[in-house]
Parts: structure tokens; C-alpha cells; sequence
């Protein structure tokens, strides 16, 4: 669905990214000067290196369970919960199972 077309609508957030075996599946909602909101759908086992960002992140988890760690600090996080990856620290996320998150980035 083009994200013109999800203004104004009830969305079911989990079907708006598949899960693909061996992959690591995104989808933005929302991109401006403001910030970012992308849906992530991975597969078990798969991953994004450790990185840092130049904002606070918030990952939410929407459906499975993952791990995520900051500055080497590992944290399990499953459906339901979510964590505040603060700006400048390395970070990674890692699917213990399938997982789906949402992740907000605010510029400021």
C-alpha cells in the first residue's frame, strides 16, 4: 500500500510488513524533517549490524521476540514492550524468533 494512501485510516499495523524467509523486511510509514516511523519484519536469525543514530530511537515490539543491544548491553524484548535506544550509543537488533517492530525516530 502507498503511504499516500494510509492518511486518515485505521491501520492493522502488523500487516503492513511481511515476514521473508532469510530477510530483514522494512516498510516507512513516515519520512520528513520531523522524523521517521519504519515497520522492520524479521526473520528468525536475521539482524541489523550494530550502527549508532544521531536521534533517540524507540523500537517497539509488535509481534515475536528479539534482542537488542546498546553499547553492548544486551536486552530480550518481545511483543508489547518497547525500549528507548538513546542518540550516539551503538546499537544492534537481533531476532531471537520472527519479530516485527515499529521504529520511531524524532528529530530534534
Amino acid at each position: 500500500m502507498k503511504r499516500n494512501n494510509l492518511k486518515s485510516k485505521i491501520l492493522k499495523v502488523c500487516n503492513l510488513v511481511n515476514y521473508s524467509d532469510n530477510s530483514v523486511v522494512s516498510y516507512t510509514l513516515i519520512d520528513n524533517n520531523n522524523g521517521t516511523i519504519t515497520l522492520f519484519a524479521f526473520d528468525k536469525g536475521q539482524s541489523l549490524s550494530e550502527h549508532k543514530a544521531p536521534f533517540d530511537a524507540v523500537a517497539e515490539v509488535i509481534d515475536g521476540e528479539g534482542i537488542i543491544s546498546i553499547s553492548g548491553k544486551e536486552y530480550k524484548i518481545a511483543s508489547g514492550e518497547l525500549i528507548i535506544m538513546p542518540a550516539g550509543k551503538p546499537h544492534s537488533v537481533k531476532a531471537r524468533k520472527r519479530f516485527k517492530m515499529i521504529l520511531t525516530m524524532i528529530r530534534s
